[in-house]
């Protein structure tokens, strides 16, 4: 089985960033959207310009949805960069528009196994391994535990039973016990 991770380095998110941005702005925004919100793909292929502008055309302080796998209503804010990146690739879209439009069909958004296809090939383009689309949602949680330290929040946000769950998923633990190994010895 193998085991999707985080993206822990920094230098490398932003080159994957700029890898996803030559294949268009769909697929950078897809990424971003996943990244900045810890939502899961299937969640984040199912947004519509509904989600993110109001009947005004106004753009929402958050995207509010019904998660799939939980079936619970999950309210996200649109953080800065987000907010700005989404206000200008929504700026032009029309009512009822999938935000990541499949290309086949009309108005279908696209599936979550494109979207692993999109993300694992920029990734392999720049040589991270271990990636899958869960790894914006792991990404997320990994880097605001990094700057937060808290991991009770956390732990709201991801929909986690327990502390534990959610420091395993972000692969913090195992960080914790790399260490330890090599600060240990007889």
């Amino acid at each position: 089985m193998n085991i999707v991770q985080p993206i822990r380095d920094l230098e490398k998110l932003e080159e994957l960033k700029e890898e996803l941005k030559k294949k268009g702005t769909r697929d950078y925004m897809l990424f971003l959207t996943g990244l900045n919100s810890g939502m899961r793909v299937s969640d984040v292929v199912k947004l519509n310009r509904e989600d993110v502008r109001d009947e005004n055309g106004n753009m929402r302080t958050h995207i509010t949805i019904i998660e799939k796998k939980t079936k619970k209503i999950k309210k996200f804010p649109l953080c800065n960069n987000l907010l700005v990146e989404m206000e200008k690739y929504t700026r032009n879209m029309p009512q009822g528009e999938f935000l990541f439009k499949s290309r086949n069909g009309e108005n279908k958004p696209i599936t979550t196994t494109q979207a692993y296809r999109i993300i694992v090939e920029a990734a392999t383009n720049i040589g991270i391994k271990n990636i899958g689309t869960h790894s914006m949602r792991k990404t997320f949680g990994y880097h605001h535990y990094q700057r937060y330290k808290d991991i009770a929040i956390l732990q709201e946000i991801l929909n986690h039973s327990s502390p534990s769950i959610t420091l395993r998923y972000i692969g913090i633990s195992q960080d914790e016990i790399d260490i330890s190994y090599q600060t240990f010895s007889l």
